[in-house]
């Protein structure tokens, strides 16, 4: 009876034992698993296969490093480029309506993508050549924006949109009356700016300030430092001053 038994059980313990073998090498039978494939080249293709995909994942445009060289004028020409046509158009807009300014540049952008499309067809056509659209690079150029991407920035503008929220929040209700009365002479200081210039006007200002003041703070980085630190200084005591006269401030202290 045992060596009956024991002779039913062999062939189910051999036709598992040789079906696990197809399920290791298939990889649990998970799509895209190499089973006609050896372990190692399995993995270098799938590896491969990995990094093709994670490679044709949107990039950002600018980065925090990008951004930076632009400013401190590492690179002459893309700055100049930059700041010339930034320029340019905001001198445009503080001259004339925004349609007349969005009209003028996308003519000007077609007239010269059109006059370069008929040039390169002219000149294949007189070569016969077969070097096909000119702009056939930039055409193939992926510039989807996946959800996962959008997602993200997302959710790190409604960071900033929330923080902005609780501080105006904190700011209009008088969380605390130093800050607000800060904001409320703020506000009382920008009307007479709001008097003397407009919106573009103040755009073209930030823009030279932003493409003139950090070039000129790294170089003259300590004396500006020096002179920054004794105002800071003065600004600090006379805040002080002013909220210990304040008994609200002054009794929140004592506590």
């Amino acid at each position: 009876m045992a060596e009956s038994s024991a002779a039913t059980q062999s062939p189910s313990i051999s036709s598992s034992s040789s079906g696990a073998e197809p399920s290791a090498l298939g990889s649990g039978g998970s799509p895209g698993a190499c089973p006609a494939l050896g372990a190692k080249s399995c993995g270098s293709s799938c590896a491969d296969s990995f990094v093709s995909s994670s490679s044709s994942q949107p990039v950002s445009i600018f980065s925090t490093s990008q951004v930076r060289d632009l400013i401190f004028w590492r690179d002459v020409k893309k700055t100049g480029f930059v700041f010339g046509t930034t320029l340019i158009m905001l001198l445009s807009l503080a001259a004339f309506s925004v349609i007349s300014v969005v009209s003028y540049l996308i003519l000007a952008l077609l007239s010269v993508t059109i006059s370069f499309r008929v040039y390169k067809s002219v000149i294949q056509a007189v070569q016969k050549s077969e070097e096909g659209h000119p702009f056939k690079a930039y055409l193939d150029v992926d510039i989807t924006l996946s959800s996962e991407a959008f997602h993200n920035y997302m959710n790190a503008a409604m960071v900033h949109v929330n923080r902005a929220l609780k501080l105006i929040i904190r700011l209009f209700l008088v969380e605390d009356l130093v800050d607000s009365l800060k904001l409320a002479v703020f506000m009382w200081l920008m009307t007479y700016v709001g008097a003397v210039f407009n919106g573009i006007t103040l755009l073209i200002l930030a823009e030279l300030l932003v493409f003139s003041v950090p070039i000129v703070y790294e170089k003259y980085k300590t004396q500006i430092d020096h002179y920054v630190g004794i105002a800071r200084d003065q600004t600090k005591s006379i805040v002080e001053k002013i909220q210990a006269k304040l008994p609200g401030i002054a009794k929140k202290k004592a506590e």
